[in-house]
């Protein structure tokens, strides 16, 4: 009995590993999915930095800009995602508890929710802080001339 047990654990840890795997890939994509947006941001955006920058902004502002941005991105995308999660999770609890007599098999705690959201908001900041960086070096007379 308990070598069915060790060989169920063992393809549970080998299923739990390629997920881990599989999630950190889709985290990387999106990761630099949200810092090719954020240089097209910088990029059509250049007048308005250089406006920010003649008019007294510092380099520091044009940063702060663009990393509140990216943190209302990182945001808004883990709300949206564990709002879906909570949503699925409902569902499949009311499917399985009419077929059969478990309550509540799809369980998500809040607490994990709020590591999600964090992780989110972290990833998608660390995306952003190149074009950032980028948006603020720019020189505002030439970002100026720019159309």
């Amino acid at each position: 009995m308990t070598a069915e047990i060790n060989m169920v654990n063992q393809v549970l840890d080998i299923l739990a590993g390629i997920l881990f795997s599989i999630s950190a890939v889709c985290m990387l994509c999106g990761g630099i999915g949200v810092m090719n947006v954020m240089l097209v941001s910088v990029k059509e955006r250049t007048k308005e930095i250089g406006v920010i920058r003649s008019l007294g902004g510092r380099k520091r502002d044009v940063s702060y800009l663009f990393n509140a941005e990216t943190f209302i991105i990182g945001l808004a995308s883990g709300l949206i995602g564990i709002g879906v999660t909570y949503a699925l999770c409902l569902v499949v609890n009311l499917i399985v508890s009419s077929v059969s007599a478990i309550a509540a098999i799809a369980v998500f705690p809040w607490y994990e929710a709020v590591i999600m959201v964090c992780v989110s908001v972290v990833l998608t900041l660390l995306s952003g802080l190149f074009p950032s960086s980028a948006a603020a070096k720019k020189d505002p007379v030439v970002a100026l001339r720019t159309e």
